[in-house]
């Protein structure tokens, strides 16, 4: 069957001197992996190798979901060359992209993501945004789409609100669930993470944000919370992306 789409390339291997094997991020079928055949050649259709982070018009045929697609065409029309500029924005970049392929099955449509992920890449290629707080948004958004953030505004034991907890002590993340412990129902030696005022102020935030509110999100806020979910995220995969010490700076 032959398919017409939107598509990120999230991440590009050689098959052999002329060709690749291509994963992108496609808008109306989610992860697909095709074959370039003929690729890296000049005169190839899409003029040269694919790169990661390019965004364009997929047309590709795929048989089932145990093989490799072949790449009919691909019209490259988003390079992202600024990204490429500038390490700290392109080590951004990438590490969104290797979060998107981590964590999506194969041909599950995800245009929410899609859209996600290209407006990310386009907002941290322009030089005055903020680039650690467009990179919270990015995994809080995304671990919200794919399941792996439950509520957070208050205990997912006791239900005691964020704003008690803040005058607690000792609140805590738990990957389990994906949400907050009060100190109370914590239990002893449990998976968890301390998440404190700062990262609670990010919670807020985030949380304001997504109910459609305009908030600034402080660098400090910014830097704990990516701190906090890429702790999330690898405890969820059972590594830490290969970007992440680029990226997530302790």
């Amino acid at each position: 069957m032959r398919y017409h789409d939107r598509a990120i390339c999230l991440r590009s291997l050689d098959y052999s001197e002329t060709s690749q094997i291509i994963h992108f991020l496609t808008r109306e079928n989610g992860v697909v992996h095709l074959l370039a055949k003929g690729t890296k050649r000049k005169k190839s259709k899409t003029g040269g190798a694919i790169d990661l982070l390019c965004e364009g018009e997929v047309i590709y045929t795929k048989k089932d979901s145990d093989t490799l697609g072949m790449l009919m065409e691909f019209s490259e029309n988003v390079s992202r060359s600024e990204l490429r500029k500038d390490a700290s924005r392109l080590n951004a970049a990438l590490y969104a992209i290797e979060l998107v392929y981590a964590m999506l099955p194969e041909g599950l449509a995800q245009s929410e993501i899609f859209t996600l992920l290209s407006n990310t890449l386009r907002r941290l290629a322009e030089k005055d945004s903020p680039q650690n707080a467009v990179l919270a948004w990015f995994q809080w958004r995304l671990l919200r789409h794919v399941g792996l953030l439950g509520g957070l505004d208050s205990c997912v034991s006791c239900g005691m609100s964020v704003e008690e907890m803040a005058h607690d002590d000792e609140v805590f993340f738990t990957s389990r669930y994906g949400g907050l412990l009060c100190s109370r129902c914590l239990a002893p030696g449990g998976e968890k993470k301390q998440a404190d005022k700062i990262v609670l102020g990010a919670l807020a935030a985030l949380t304001a944000a997504e109910a459609g509110k305009k908030v600034n999100l402080p660098p400090n806020q910014a830097i704990a919370i990516m701190k906090l979910l890429d702790y999330h995220i690898s405890q969820q995969l059972g590594k830490q992306l290969k970007m992440a010490r680029y990226v997530i700076k302790t």
